[in-house]
């Protein structure tokens, strides 16, 4: 018999490749089920609606970078860059699953979250005396690290990250 854990990390498993294929929001918990063999009540044993399995998904990229930005003091672009690529490329499903269903972020009430991270690693950029030219380079920095991680996700991981924090470098420069 399968220990709770292991089930709760499968249907996981099936609902994240279902969400990446045909997005949140037509994804359906039977569907789930029926993939895993199991019941819908089984599945609801584990999680309480498809939000809360979506959260489950989602939490572990929040959480890491909730620390991210918590642990950082401003300081060296290239680093800062190369760590923050890092933690996307190991997250990069979250990001493919949201970006393919960004009204997922509505739901479980993330926007100002998101957002909240987004300044603070602006700030972490760019220090606390910036204009707003440079806001707009430190923008398009990250959110453009963001998109390689999805748009390059079959490329081997060394060369999309030199290229990508080469690019964001370049964006930031004046």
């Amino acid at each position: 018999m399968a220990r709770p854990s292991d089930t709760k990390t499968r249907i996981q498993a099936v609902a994240r490749e279902l969400f990446l294929l045909q997005g949140v929001q037509n994804t359906s918990l039977k569907q789930i089920s029926d993939r895993l063999g199991i019941t819908k009540p089984a599945l609801y044993y584990h999680f309480a609606s498809r939000d809360d399995l979506v959260r489950s998904i989602i939490q572990p990229f929040m959480d890491e970078l909730e620390a991210f930005v918590a642990e950082r003091e401003p300081g060296e672009a290239r680093r800062l860059l190369e760590d923050y690529f890092d933690l996307a490329w190991r997250h990069r499903e979250v990001f493919m699953m949201i970006l393919r269903d960004p009204a997922t972020l509505v739901t479980l009430n993330l926007v100002d979250r998101i957002w909240e991270w987004r300044k603070r690693l602006t700030g972490l950029l760019l220090g606390p005396e910036h204009s707003t030219a440079a806001r707009i380079r430190a923008t398009v920095a990250l959110g453009g690290m963001s998109d390689c991680v999805v748009e390059h996700a079959g490329v081997p991981f060394e060369e999309v990250r030199a290229a990508a924090v080469d690019a964001a470098l370049a964006a930031l420069a004046h």
